[in-house]
């Protein structure tokens, strides 16, 4: 069936709105763009005349395609290589979505976006719908098909499952290149203890290289850990630049909200740290540098007014 003109548009300026939830809900910028252009194709087929309010139809068909997706991607991750994590955006990057509230601002940011594993996929739909996009439980309840206290509930349960490791803080973009600074600072000066001065205890390290790029397949745990893996890791080595083909140059920049280094060699991104932080210091690092995850960072760094950066040679 024929789209129109009128209905083509319908459908492009929801577009935008529907990659940011099918990103919240599947941590992947490829697997949202495919989500949401099946619902292209479903809202293309069907008899669009019977359609009442098509903003609650391409959502509830959208929400309902991620849940499949959601069930078949954790048998996947079984079978991943090493740590997952979930692909990084770069301030700038529209799939980011609403970040007028804390609560949108928190779903969409990597910690929370790496908490949310821990939920169900209709727990982690509720949540985004609800948190990031503040559907009421009624519209929420009949695109999932619950009853609204059932989706109460569940909203209750996520969102205790997530406080359960949350601590980070809202970081304005000053601050975040100020945190960056120093962690670069640190990481790279001849000493380990100025970055174990920059971590929490219980700070925790993760790398996601996809089987494609070394990356530890177990977290270092631990401030001591942490920093004398951090400081090795940006010790000079002809290793590592045979590996990538050259020393990448590190910015300071956001990824989802958090502050992040950002690696860049011949104007591709090949890795992205981004930091969480805490009232006593950074948290947790999580690095992804799997280049199936990078490719969507790199296309927008080619548009950014990215500046000079902090480290010309990483090592």
């Amino acid at each position: 069936m024929s789209v129109t003109a009128t209905e083509l548009h319908r459908f492009e300026a929801s577009r935008p709105r529907l990659e940011a939830i099918a990103y919240r809900l599947l941590g992947s910028a490829g697997e949202a763009e495919d989500a949401v252009q099946e619902v292209f194709l479903r809202w293309q087929a069907t008899d669009r005349d019977r359609i009442e309010v098509p903003e609650a139809w391409l959502t509830k068909v959208l929400t309902n395609l991620c849940l499949n997706q959601l069930t078949s991607a954790r048998a996947r991750r079984e079978t991943y290589v090493g740590e997952w994590l979930p692909e990084p955006l770069l301030a700038g990057d529209p799939m980011l979505g609403p970040a007028d509230t804390a609560e949108q601002r928190e779903s969409v940011s990597f910690a929370v976006l790496t908490l949310m594993e821990r939920l169900t996929p209709v727990e982690r739909a509720v949540y985004v719908l609800r948190e990031a996009f503040d559907y009421p439980h009624r519209e929420i309840a009949e695109f999932l098909d619950l009853t609204e206290a059932s989706s109460q509930q569940i909203l209750h349960r996520a969102k205790k499952h997530l406080a359960d490791g949350k601590a980070r803080k809202e970081i304005d973009e000053a601050d975040a290149r100020r945190i960056v600074e120093e962690f670069l600072a640190a990481a790279t000066g001849g000493s380990v203890a100025p970055l174990v001065q920059l971590l929490t205890e219980n700070a925790v390290s993760i790398g996601d290289g996809g089987g494609k790029v070394p990356a530890r397949a177990k977290a270092f745990e631990g401030a001591a850990a942490v920093a004398k893996f951090l400081w090795g890791l940006f010790r000079p080595a002809e290793s590592k630049r045979t590996l990538l083909g050259g020393s990448p140059q590190l910015y300071a920049w956001t990824a989802n909200g958090e502050p992040a280094a950002v690696a860049v060699l011949d104007g591709r991104v090949v890795g992205i740290m981004c930091l969480e932080v805490g009232e006593d210091g950074i948290i947790a690092l999580r690095n992804q540098v799997n280049p199936d995850k990078l490719e969507r960072a790199t296309a927008l760094w080619a548009t950014l007014d990215h500046g000079r950066p902090l480290v010309d040679q990483a090592f």
